[in-house]
């Protein structure tokens, strides 16, 4: 009894040591469920603090450990930057990086266009190790606890059609699972199952212990983007302008909402309500067990990011080249700023701060002066 709780305890503190706070963003949309939301406070009417500028168009998602910001550039390079906007360093992947990073033990991981995945030293960008696939990696990287090795798992998605997952510390290939098209988006996890869209048309189940399938539905189209998981409910939406609320134990579609363009980003999960932002310059909130919409608001452009649910506010990025606050309950405007060039990326959000990137290829850092 004494030793299982000694290796609860361990667990425990393993997992707490890394988990999302108020004060970091860790991964694409903060946890493994991709469920978009934080306990971070945001200022009323933020100022832009500083910018940097990159070589090159930034479709990478940003993340902050402990105020460094890491983020790929079209340029080839990953950067760290300080919270005040200094190089730290950067890591040349001679291709495009436009997936986001995760950043897990000191370590940051990311995928290129060319196909080569990469673990690097969050200190100093130094290469751990890297592994090649046959396809581009264009979705972020996840993460999950193997009870049974007691390690930590990295898993990703390639256009070479498979889910690849890895030993986190060493890079050794544990398993990989082949959907029929390019999987592009990251894949959710609860630590049993991982759970992806693929260009195929089906949402794919995966047993993350043995990365053979569990289940899969057919949609009918392709998936984007990535799946964001709520108990046992499942929320994405399609190439159709669909969006799905699907029960993943029972395989099921709960609700449909039609009547969208593309969706490219993902949604946020918070309490009752799901937000998700779409190609025709709308961004829903459905009501999580119905599917009615409760209410939406116009931007000037389509919409590729995906929002972040905060403690007072919703935060949106916009092909208007925009950034915008929105209020949770009614989806009002609380706050807007014009960068002047599209924005793809998802917004990291922390206590006091909004970091954002643009195809005019800098990162931007809003927060109270």
């Amino acid at each position: 009894m004494k030793q299982l709780f000694l290796t609860i305890l361990t667990i425990a503190l393993s997992l707490s040591s890394i988990a999302q706070n108020k004060h970091n963003w860790l991964s694409f949309r903060g946890n493994a469920q991709l469920r978009g939301i934080t306990q971070a406070e945001l200022p009323k009417n933020p100022s832009l603090l500083w910018s940097y500028k990159t070589g090159d168009a930034i479709k990478s998602s940003p993340i902050v450990r402990n105020g460094i910001i890491y983020v790929g550039s079209n340029d080839g390079n990953l950067y760290a930057l300080s919270n005040e906007g200094e190089l730290k360093w950067k890591f040349n992947a001679e291709t495009s990086v436009e997936a986001s990073p995760l950043y897990l033990d000191g370590n940051v991981y990311f995928g290129a266009l060319d196909g080569t995945f990469y673990c690097l030293n969050a200190g100093t960008g130094e290469v751990k190790w890297k592994f090649v696939t046959e396809g581009q990696v264009s979705g972020s990287a996840n993460w999950f606890y193997d009870k049974t090795s007691k390690q930590k798992r990295i898993l990703f998605g390639s256009y070479d059609f498979k889910l690849y997952c890895m030993d986190a510390k060493s890079g050794k290939k544990l398993w990989e699972y082949e959907s029929d098209n390019y999987i592009n988006g990251a894949a959710s996890c609860n630590g049993e199952i991982a759970m992806f869209g693929g260009c195929d048309g089906f949402l794919h189940q995966v047993d993350v212990k043995t990365g053979k399938s569990k289940n899969k539905l057919d949609i009918q189209t392709y998936i984007a983007s990535s799946v964001a998981l709520d108990g046992n409910h499942a929320f994405f939406g399609n190439h159709d302008g669909e969006f799905y609320c699907v029960d993943f134990k029972k395989n099921q579609v709960n609700w449909k909402k039609e009547g969208a363009i593309s969706y490219l980003g993902s949604p946020a999960i918070a309490n009752d309500i799901v937000i998700i932002g779409a190609e025709n310059r709308q961004v829903y909130c459905f009501d999580k067990k119905s599917g009615k919409i409760k209410w939406q608001f116009k931007t000037r452009n389509k919409i590729e990011a995906s929002p972040v649910i905060a403690t007072n506010a919703v935060v949106m990025a916009s092909g208007d080249g925009r950034v915008y606050l929105l209020n949770k309950e009614n989806g009002q405007k609380i706050w807007s700023y014009e960068i002047g060039r599209a924005l793809i990326g998802t917004p990291a959000v922390v206590e006091g701060m909004i970091v954002v990137t643009s195809m005019d290829g800098s990162v931007y850092v809003f927060g109270e002066r």
